[in-house]
């Protein structure tokens, strides 16, 4: 178990959204608000040691939600170059451990995140998220992990240096993650939000 005080926060909101189309999918509209405000107002109670988020330069504010907000001028190197970035900079502050979320994934809640603090062990802790059949972020790392995050490229490595964690299970609809227009109706569908349904390239209003 780790206390959220000494854990740093790093928040992935860069990409190049190109699955998307034209419009920045955290931008993108959900229950009222920008999909990639979700995540902060759940975790905004969380008093973690340090709160940033890693962006490519949307819109979105996210410095007024108390985020120290890092750029990522290459976004074509991947999310690893994102990662690299926002643990670089929590390093900094010498957490015992750091979360990792995306900020695209917009139904992820405090519950779960204490759920992950919970099974947390010590300073070579791995635990993750997993929707029952394989690991998803967000993720907890202890200070004996951040070498590995920092030499993570690709999906490969990050599938390895998971498997030997723990893995938290919780539902599948909180694990959902915003890719492309059809991923963000077929979540509103799933609560019914009355938001307008988004197709590639257009906007029309829904039936």
């Amino acid at each position: 178990m780790i206390d959220p005080e000494n854990v740093a926060l790093v928040l992935l909101a860069a990409g190049r959204s190109s699955r998307f189309g034209m419009e920045n999918k955290l931008e993108a509209e959900f229950l009222g608000k920008p999909v990639g405000f979700h995540v902060t107002t759940a975790l905004e109670s969380v008093p973690f040691a340090e709160r940033i988020v890693v962006t490519d330069g949307c819109q979105l504010d996210f410095a007024s939600r108390g985020y120290r907000v890092i750029h990522n001028a290459e976004v074509g190197r991947g999310m690893s170059h994102s990662l690299h970035l926002g643990v670089r900079e929590a390093m900094t502050a010498s957490p015992q451990a750091i979360l990792i979320a995306l900020a695209d994934m917009p139904r992820v809640t405090a519950a779960h995140i204490y759920r992950l603090f919970d099974a947390f062990e010590g300073p070579d802790s791995v635990v993750v998220s997993s929707n029952g059949e394989h690991p998803t972020p967000p993720g907890i790392f202890g200070a004996g992990r951040f070498d590995a995050l920092l030499t993570l490229q690709g999906d490969e490595g990050g599938r390895k240096l998971v498997a030997g964690g723990r893995h938290v299970v919780t539902t599948p609809a909180e694990l959902i993650d915003i890719d492309t227009p059809e991923d963000l109706e077929r979540l509103r569908q799933l609560v019914h939000a009355p938001e307008r349904t988004i197709t590639r390239g257009e906007a029309r209003r829904s039936d």
